[in-house]
């Protein structure tokens, strides 16, 4: 396991999958998830902020806006900005390290975009992949 997950495991999980729906509520309560809003996505989010009211955008779920004509690989590069802006140095300590994508593969293009925030690690699964920085400075 990389030193990076041992020493701050600072974990936020994009869902690029527009039919991700019920699998949601696998994801692990009290970590950020950011996550299209397609109608299926929206239904299961919306049930689950009925069930865990007190969750908020650092530890709960934030669903932001589909693009039918955007690919998964766009719909995750127009959102590592508001990522960041929520989850890293100026809004969160300690700040995420740790980006678990789910919905789209690994590209060299997430992978520059990426490296503009300090990921420098990155570990395809099976339905997305994992990129992981250091502690940012």
């Amino acid at each position: 396991m990389p030193e990076s997950l041992v020493t701050n495991p600072c974990k936020v999980y994009a869902v690029v999958d527009r039919s991700f729906g019920e699998r949601l509520r696998e994801l692990p309560a009290g970590t950020p998830v950011w996550i299209v809003s397609s109608p299926t996505n929206r239904a299961s989010a919306q049930r689950l902020w009925k069930e865990l009211p007190t969750e908020n955008h650092l530890t709960g779920i934030t669903t932001f806006t589909d693009s039918d004509t955007s690919s998964t690989e766009e719909l995750l590069l127009s959102q590592l900005d508001m990522i960041d802006l929520h989850h890293g140095i100026h809004s969160a300590n300690p700040p995420y390290t740790i980006l678990e994508v789910i919905g789209t593969l690994i590209t060299e293009r997430i992978k520059s975009e990426l490296a503009q925030f300090g990921f420098n690690e990155f570990q395809p699964l099976a339905k997305g992949f994992c990129a992981v920085r250091p502690l940012p400075a």
